[in-house]
């Protein structure tokens, strides 16, 4: 069952949401009630079977736990054994399991391996690997550990939390009038969730998505861009505003994922609202890293050539990250071109003062940058790169 996908999800949290309540006006909704809910649910989230051969399928739990033995283990090692060469060889360890999960299905095309959320959850894993490795970490217990990984409100699709402001969180003691403060943004959160994802999401995907889609055309593609970007907004941030939510009203205080997106007034700005927890993991753990690593063994001559080869490596691992399919990867390279157009037309402007500022011109940046974003969609969702079907 996918969180917050249908109505029955919510209606099997019932029989959470109402002893959390109870618990959480007799200030005792603590992180010992989170880590028995976490477990309790593992069989809701990791159900479904997944086929291993034409014959045979495996339950998720089981790869879901087998990923969270090795990941553990892994990080206990390095801990223990941390020096720079241990590192990299327990960076690409912790990528393997996620890495057999998107491209296993290329080579055999009746198998498959991995569990809802993988993706996510492997960030998490490699957190905890950078925490250790920059010394901000220097112990952990298995409980929080797996309490971190298998967040069940976040365990899909994000917002993708850091395990050292997680754990703030988690030996937070949480009196009355803290759960109801977190109260206040959970219900604000979930009636938001309620509006974008089954409400403005599903009118906009049956009224306008789908029936631009089947259309053919330059116009209803164009009607489809408009529609897919809307469409993948407000299903994705209510899914996020859901997850926020309820990792509030269990005591953890997740980042928001969106902050109007379609405001930015230029595509840098955009990256800074859109998928925030995502884009910002990206650029901590990939973009400053590879600039770090570049000015310590002057890698480049060229003042810039750092920041544009970052971008490029940072945005084709995000793409590479969605799936490896084309469009994924076409849509990695388009931002990575967008950004490092960007940077080079801001340090030339910043000379030459060509394009001006003002009220009326920063309405003409958000409305290109809009589209800007909007065609990068175009290309995420596939429309562009699938087949034309065959005439009869």
């Amino acid at each position: 069952m996918t969180p917050y996908s249908d109505f029955l999800y919510f209606g099997v949290f019932l029989y959470l949401l109402l002893p959390t309540l109870v618990l959480g006006l007799l200030g005792k909704a603590n992180r010992n009630w989170l880590l028995f809910c976490s477990l309790l649910t593992l069989p809701l989230h990791f159900g479904a079977d997944v086929p291993v051969s034409k014959t045979k399928a495996v339950t998720e739990i089981f790869f879901a736990l087998g990923f969270l033995g090795f990941e553990a283990a892994l990080a206990g090692v390095f801990l223990r054994f941390k020096s720079r060469a241990a590192f990299y060889i327990a960076l690409p360890l912790s990528v393997a399991p996620l890495a057999l999960a998107k491209f296993l299905p290329l080579f055999l095309t009746d198998s498959a391996a991995g569990f809802l959320g993988i993706s996510y959850v492997t960030f998490r894993a490699l957190d905890i690997l950078f925490s250790i490795h920059d010394g901000a970490l220097k112990a952990f217990t298995f409980r929080e550990y797996f309490a971190y990984l298998f967040f069940f409100p976040t365990i899909s699709s994000g917002p993708i939390d850091r395990f050292r402001r997680f754990l703030q969180d988690w030996n937070r003691a949480r009196s009355r009038q803290d759960f109801l403060r977190d109260l206040d943004l959970a219900v604000d959160r979930l009636f938001r969730g309620f509006l974008y994802k089954f409400l403005i999401a599903a009118l906009i995907r049956t009224y306008w998505m789908d029936r631009a889609e089947l259309a053919q055309g330059w116009l209803p593609m164009l009607s489809y861009m408009y529609a897919y970007t809307f469409y993948l907004f407000f299903d994705f941030a209510g899914y996020s505003a859901f997850a926020v939510s309820i990792s509030h009203l269990f005591g953890i205080r997740v980042p928001e994922n969106f902050n109007r997106p379609f405001l930015a007034h230029n595509i840098r700005d955009f990256w800074n609202r859109w998928h925030i927890s995502l884009s910002f993991w990206f650029r901590d753990h990939v973009y400053m890293r590879f600039l770090l690593a570049a000015a310590k063994g002057k890698w480049f001559k060229g003042k810039h050539t750092s920041s544009v080869l970052g971008l490029f490596l940072t945005f084709g691992l995000m793409g590479i990250w969605h799936g490896p399919h084309l469009h994924y990867i076409l849509y990695g390279f388009y931002h990575a071109v967008l950004l490092s157009a960007f940077d080079w037309f801001a340090r030339w402007n910043k000379e030459h003062k060509v394009w001006p500022d003002g009220p009326r011109w920063r309405i003409f940046d958000t409305l290109l940058t809009f589209h800007a974003v909007a065609f990068g969609l175009l290309l995420f969702s596939g429309h562009l790169t699938r087949p034309t079907p065959a005439l009869p």
